[in-house]
């Protein structure tokens, strides 16, 4: 296989995680006498441009078809941070009724709703039916398809863009070049790009291997994205960090050519960042195999010793996150036999690889287990706060990643 960026051949191992299904192949009860799909889970480095990546297993329209269950509008701490981004956005780039904002992957329409409101022409490209059903049902345009190139041509005959979002979207990309040259061609002249990823340095400082899964293609660096921009006559002039997925960025991009002035100082203290992680080095990718076996160890020796002591365990969330961990574990329902979750698409399934039902949030008050893992721990706070009713039984949170901990 070669690199998705650079096409240098790949020899370097990130991670191998093993088979198991894609994390979001949610199944029903008549499912489970169907022969289940597994695909390879391998991550490669690329020793030229330090791209991490998934090998080529798993199609896109294997992953992103109708029955994807996952919805953005779900948790409330991230519906406040894109309503929070969304009116900086409006007020720094002076957005009006005369600008063109698109977002890719615009999901259930949780993010454009607050274009919307503010009378900002805005289209939503969305590939998964379901989703885009839910975000035209609340007035947003929606363009059912993938983005890339042929895309971008279609979309910009209608008008090119002020703003382009694709937050939380990159890693998800399998053809980074057509995705990325298709950001130009829709772009205005002086148009800007938002993306927000989650960052190579927190999910190498904080082992967060939970969010490998065949639906992320790709994981970056603000090195790597610099370096994919550049090709593709793109450049980008400003950096934050952000709190969402544990450690996050959010780049602001424009043409190579745009007037917008470069935030250099703010870039380089990240790149410096990255440096001293050793993200230009390969030894430091090297060790994550070995770190990542550790917190699995540790995972399932806490769930032998609780089903030696007779102690209820019960999940909570079920995530992407949750379906790496517990499939790499091995983890099946006589561990943890059940997983309660807001999400209605979600209830009265099972979790893909593991079988463990997923149940409606009120179960947790008629079992009262003693520990409760949450597998999005990445909003753990969120999900303490909304639920801490299980300490009146005695009950208890827990997490796995980054180290399994018992929560307070």
């Amino acid at each position: 296989m070669k690199c998705r960026n650079c096409d240098n051949p790949l020899s370097i191992s990130f991670a191998d995680l093993g088979f198991s299904p894609p994390s979001n192949a949610y199944l029903t009860e008549n499912d489970l006498n169907q022969l289940e799909h597994y695909f390879p889970l391998r991550v490669d480095v690329c020793e030229s441009c330090f791209l991490v990546q998934t090998q080529d297993f798993v199609l896109p329209e294997t992953i992103f078809n109708e029955d994807y269950a996952y919805l953005s509008s779900t948790s409330k701490g991230f519906l406040d941070h894109c309503e929070d981004y969304s009116n900086k956005i409006i007020e720094r780039l002076t957005l009006d009724s005369n600008s063109f904002v698109v977002e890719i992957a615009s999901n259930d329409g949780y993010l454009l709703k607050n274009f919307l409101k503010r009378e900002i022409p805005c289209l939503g490209i969305e590939p998964t039916k379901s989703t885009a059903e839910i975000a035209r049902s609340k007035g947003i345009r929606v363009e059912e398809r993938f983005f890339g190139k042929e895309t971008a041509i279609d979309v910009s005959k209608e008008s090119k863009a002020d703003l382009i979002i694709a937050n939380n979207v990159y890693a998800h990309v399998p053809d980074i070049k057509s995705f990325t040259k298709g950001l130009f061609l829709l772009l205005k002249d002086d148009g800007t790009i938002t993306i927000e990823f989650t960052h190579l340095v927190n999910m190498l400082r904080e082992k967060q291997f939970d969010s490998l899964y065949h639906e992320h293609f790709s994981y970056y660096s603000l090195t790597t994205v610099i370096n994919i921009f550049e090709r593709h006559g793109l450049r980008i002039y400003d950096v934050e960090k952000i709190p969402t997925h544990c450690g996050s960025l959010r780049i602001y991009g424009c043409k190579k050519d745009a007037s917008i002035q470069n935030n250099a100082e703010y870039i380089d203290k990240i790149l410096n960042e990255e440096k001293e992680m050793g993200l230009d080095n390969l030894d430091s990718y090297k060790t994550f195999q070995s770190e990542i076996d550790e917190i699995k160890n540790s995972f399932l020796s806490f769930l032998l010793q609780a089903k030696k002591e007779n102690k209820k365990v019960a999940g909570y969330g079920a995530a992407a996150k949750g379906n790496t961990l517990l499939n790499y574990a091995g983890v099946k329902p006589d561990l943890i036999p059940y997983i309660c979750d807001m999400a209605e698409s979600k209830q009265g399934k099972y979790m893909p690889g593991s079988h463990i039902p997923i149940l409606d949030i009120d179960y947790l008050k008629k079992d009262k287990p003693d520990y409760v893992f949450i597998f999005p721990w990445n909003i753990a706070k969120e999900v303490i706060d909304q639920n801490n009713y299980i300490s009146e039984w005695g009950g208890r949170f827990v997490i796995a990643v980054p180290t399994l901990e018992i929560l307070e």
